[in-house]
């Protein structure tokens, strides 16, 4: 069903019409003239009493740069971001089976079966039967993973310092404090880890790409 518009009024104004109205509107608001040529032209005096930004522009702003950064530092693990955040479940959050880790994740199994394959022969995890159910398999970081997501993890930190860098560290620890308080009364009982991924997904379809 197609989400139904917010706008009353739907009907598609040309951009002359636009452009006219834009003028139009400008002409309400408080202006000053160039120095030296008083009338002549006018500038928009801003507004310093606007409201703050809708919720959703920093929060995209800032989960956009997070994922450009993250990106960047993934490169070299196979798949990029994918396998860093398969490390980090399996190493912070130790799920009982292969199954379990992909429903974190929100990834597909059969999908999730081809990641574990690659990073298996890339030595950052390995597949161990389950000592109380040797029909399942539990899905361990080895040393060399281990040591390549406490190395990512701290990078990752670092990063995350330096995109916050206007805030100081009081500030910073505010506002983690707060997004994560929010976040945990706007995502209920959903699993941080496929949240997390869900972000990255949406972040990644819609960055624009700048043409080299």
């Amino acid at each position: 069903m197609r989400a139904r518009s917010v706008c009353r009024d739907e009907r598609r104004s040309s951009p002359r019409s636009s452009v006219w109205q834009t003028i139009s509107s400008a002409t309400h608001l408080p202006s000053r003239s160039f120095r030296g040529y008083p009338g002549a032209v006018t500038l928009a005096t801003p507004d310093t009493t606007r409201s703050p930004s809708p919720l959703g522009w920093p929060l995209a702003a800032l989960l956009r740069e997070w994922s450009a950064r993250v990106d960047s530092l993934a490169e070299d693990l196979p798949d990029g971001t994918r396998c860093y955040q398969v490390l980090s479940a399996v190493v912070h959050d130790t799920p009982p089976s292969q199954a379990a880790l992909a429903a974190r994740l929100g990834i597909d199994r059969t999908v999730m079966t081809y990641l574990i394959d690659k990073y298996v022969d890339c030595d950052l995890v390995e597949r161990q039967a389950d000592p109380t159910d040797r029909r399942t398999r539990r899905i361990v970081a080895t040393d060399k993973g281990r040591e390549v997501l406490a190395d990512l993890d701290t990078r990752v930190a670092a990063a995350e310092d330096d995109l916050l860098g206007g805030l100081d560290a009081a500030d910073r620890a505010t506002l983690r404090r707060l997004l994560d308080r929010a976040a945990d009364g706007a995502s209920h009982d959903e699993d941080r880890c496929a949240v997390v991924v869900q972000g990255l997904d949406a972040a990644s379809s819609t960055r624009v790409r700048t043409p080299r």
